[in-house]
């Protein structure tokens, strides 16, 4: 029997799917993916509709599987696992005499972490080279479920399903101030005071402060632009726009008014995380890579 388009099952609606069941969470899955949660939604009810029933049900108390999500979901996990071992053989395959690792970076990670994961691929028992790329969190992301990276560094602020991940480094949270300080910490709660200078949403910044803030149940007041950078927020601080938040490596020089951010009493500090896939061909180097960051930290 001929297979029309209605019986195709779209890869992205399996995927998006499958992170939905891990999660537990539209919102969680469309930022595990990138996408926005109407996108993701629209992916899941197209699916829904080639199947012929709902997956999910959704409420004010979370989201659960339907009897017939319970029934299928388990399916598409193993259609989804398989797919992607298809895509990590044929690359194992057809280039044998692989060397090197692909690492992604967010713009956030700082220099003295890249040294450290330079540092550790040297030390592997196979020697590679380490080939870097810069980018944002959405396009690493992308890059890694396409098997274009091999690992990607970043904050440790969104879930990805199905992926290894590792806690390479945490980092002290600092406050740029618009004027000089005598270094004085500045408490959490004093700093819901402040007007923040946001960056774009996109090495991870400004969700981790959104989150660290809706973690404390406290309102965030935000400056109406955006800064493209961290540079530029100094700049902007010294304006008298607001104040920013920062890993305290992102500051340009020791001598920018800055205030240690504190939570009680205690560093207000940013994870960084590896993320790689168990079924990479390089998993076993990475896993090493990965621990060695995590026991230097």
């Amino acid at each position: 029997m001929a297979i029309t388009d209605r019986d195709r099952l779209n890869l992205e609606g399996l995927r998006y799917a499958q992170a939905v069941a891990e999660t537990k969470s539209f919102s969680a899955a469309a930022r595990a993916y990138g996408v926005t949660q109407p996108a993701l939604s629209n992916g899941i009810a197209k699916l829904e509709e080639r199947l012929g029933d709902k997956l999910f049900d959704r409420s004010p108390r979370g989201v659960t599987q339907t009897a017939f999500g319970a029934r299928i979901l388990p399916l598409i996990e193993r259609a989804v696992v398989a797919l992607d071992a298809v895509a990590v053989e044929a690359r194992r395959l057809t280039e044998p005499g692989e060397q090197k690792i692909r690492m992604g970076v967010s713009p956030l990670i700082s220099s003295r972490l890249v040294a450290r994961a330079f540092s550790k691929v040297c030390d592997l028992p196979v020697p590679r080279d380490l080939v870097l790329r810069e980018a944002n969190m959405q396009d690493l992301r992308e890059c890694l479920r396409a098997g274009e990276l091999d690992i990607i560094l970043i904050p440790a602020v969104a879930a990805m399903p199905r992926f290894e991940h590792r806690v390479i480094d945490v980092e002290p949270i600092v406050v740029v101030t618009p004027e000089p300080t005598k270094d004085a910490p500045l408490e959490l709660e004093e700093a819901g005071q402040e007007q923040f200078i946001l960056v774009p949403d996109t090495c991870g910044l400004t969700t981790f402060t959104t989150q660290l803030f809706r973690a404390h149940e406290m309102a965030l007041r935000t400056y109406p632009g955006e800064a493209a950078g961290y540079q530029v927020l100094e700049d902007w601080t010294k304006l008298g726009l607001g104040s920013a938040m920062v890993p305290r490596s992102k500051l340009t020089s020791p001598d920018v008014p800055h205030r240690q951010l504190m939570d009680q009493g205690r560093e207000v500090q940013i994870s960084f995380e590896a993320v790689w896939s168990a079924e990479s061909s390089l998993a076993p180097d990475l896993l090493r890579l990965a621990d060695g960051l995590a026991a230097d930290r």
